[in-house]
């Protein structure tokens, strides 16, 4: 049985929950939770202990770690969980953008003999960009789309009138490492493809706030040794968080399947 501890309780982690409750998750515990105010999830769940501190949560017997819970738990909490021998999965996988953050990480993986573990998520064919790393890749590029109602909240305010918008405007053009420390809640995929791929530098990024589209879109294109690849994407918002999609809970669960299962698939 696979023990697992989640680090936040949003939309995101409460889904896994589920699957976990509901068993649709083989051979997988739920044990622990990491929260800012406990009080709130012990009356959701009485079976899962329910932490509002690092230590206290990492004094439980866990396998494995799930972060969902933002860029800042990430800073936090990442390197505590490693050095404490637990391998640790990433959702907000744009903080990777921060090198001192990324190498700070993977030594401690390294001296703990743990894992570092970044799902799919909102993406697909990341096993396809991963494996043609083995020779050239010359180009990668991803172009964000999502309706006007996911962008309040952040930086595309600024740019952009989402209540009048009627026509998708480019919000952003460059490279994946400054995209992902932009758009640290709308833009993770990002990050998520430059680390299968060719580097936060070399991936190109374009995002838009598109009135015409009812699903966070991305379209992937990459070239190289192995021929050509494009594809597109379209994730569900979630209602809770639609700056997230459910996708992002399944494939977690997907991740911890492949983790206790005998007949893996697609990875």
């Amino acid at each position: 049985m696979l023990k697992v501890g989640l680090i936040g309780f949003g939309s995101i982690g409460k889904d896994v929950a589920h699957y976990i409750k509901e068993r649709k998750v083989n051979d997988v515990s739920l044990k622990g939770i990491l929260v800012r105010n406990k009080e709130k999830v012990q009356q959701l769940e009485e079976d899962w202990i329910v932490c509002d501190h690092i230590d206290e949560f990492l004094q439980l017997d866990l396998d494995v770690v799930i972060e969902a819970a933002g860029h800042d738990a990430v800073y936090q909490f990442g390197e505590d969980v490693l050095l404490s021998g637990k391998d640790l999965m990433i959702i907000s996988v744009g903080a990777l953008a921060d090198e001192t953050l990324h190498t700070s990480l993977e030594k401690a993986a390294e001296r703990t003999n743990t894992k570092l573990m970044i799902p799919s998520a909102a993406i697909a064919g990341l096993d396809r960009i991963a494996s043609a790393r083995f020779r050239n890749i010359s180009e990668i590029k991803l172009i964000t789309r999502k309706p006007p109602r996911v962008w309040y909240g952040t930086i595309a305010e600024e740019r952009v009138n989402l209540e009048t918008i009627c026509e998708p405007y480019c919000i952003f053009s460059g490279t994946a490492r400054q995209s992902a420390k932009l758009f640290p809640e709308s833009v993770n995929v990002s990050a998520a493809l430059s680390l299968a791929g060719i580097g936060f530098d070399e991936t190109e990024v374009e995002v838009y706030v598109d009135p015409t589209v009812q699903h966070n879109t991305h379209e992937i294109a990459a070239r190289g040794d192995f021929g050509e690849v494009r594809f597109q994407v379209q994730n569900t918002p979630s209602a809770d968080n639609p700056k997230s999609g459910y996708i992002v809970a399944m494939s977690i669960c997907k991740v911890l399947n492949n983790l206790t299962s005998r007949f893996v698939i697609g990875i």
